[in-house]
């Protein structure tokens, strides 16, 4: 009888491995399936909190028409972060900071920092303050793109409350771009800074979809004295 049960027991043998191999398959494609739709609605999360930040804030008209796709990751020499509209000091900020967000390896970016609240947020006359221009990124290489305005940092006067600094971040869609034609300003100078309109810009080099951007608010302290006496210094 031994003998004879022993195809029987190869067949359920034989079996039993297909229908693992056969689980093995399914759970598989639901484990990529369940991956493939977490990784959608993290983004989908992602762009809904963007969204509401920038607009809560009022970043959407002011500065913007639509939010970008995620917050750009913006850390300065001193420690801080920026975080979606939380305040920071003018000491804090007044060193370039580190800017990075997701990039394309082949692509090239230009970056924008922006004050749309000059000389205060009530009667905003001079918006926007242009206070970092840099085009023709690779990546997230800021240090390598195009720098046509010198970084600056905040200088909110004394007594016109909280000013945004917004940062945004468009995909150069053609490549590299001739900016041999857009004005250079130093560090040290308030040229073309005030009433600075970035959508033109945005227009002028056809540059594509704003792909991060983040911002934070600042009032005047104690270091705002050296930075306007560092801009009135030139007027190259």
């Amino acid at each position: 009888m031994a003998p004879a049960s022993l195809p029987s027991a190869r067949r359920r043998t034989a079996t039993v491995a297909l229908v693992s191999l056969w689980l093995c398959l399914v759970l598989d494609d639901i484990s990529s399936a369940c991956g493939d739709a977490t990784t959608a609605t993290t983004s989908n999360n992602m762009t809904t909190e963007v969204q509401q930040v920038f607009a809560q804030h009022e970043v959407i008209p002011d500065v913007i028409d639509a939010a970008p796709k995620e917050f750009a990751k913006i850390t300065y020499p001193s420690g801080v972060t920026v975080s979606g509209g939380n305040e920071l000091r003018p000491t804090q900020v007044k060193d370039q900071p580190r800017v990075e967000w997701t990039a394309k390896p082949d692509a090239y970016y230009t970056l924008f920092m922006v004050d749309p609240d000059a000389p205060n947020r009530q009667e905003p006359k001079f918006r926007e303050i242009g206070h970092w221009l840099v085009g023709n990124i690779p990546g997230t290489q800021v240090e390598d793109g195009d720098h046509m305005y010198a970084f600056v940092g905040s200088g909110p006067p004394n007594g016109s409350g909280l000013h945004r600094y917004v940062f945004l971040v468009y995909e150069q869609p053609g490549g590299k771009i001739d900016f041999s034609k857009a004005p250079r300003v130093s560090n040290r100078s308030r040229n073309h800074r005030v009433n600075y309109r970035h959508r033109e810009f945005v227009k002028q080099y056809v540059l594509g979809e704003l792909v991060a951007g983040n911002f934070y608010q600042a009032q005047y302290d104690d270091y705002v004295p050296t930075l306007h006496a560092q801009l009135s210094s030139g007027t190259e």
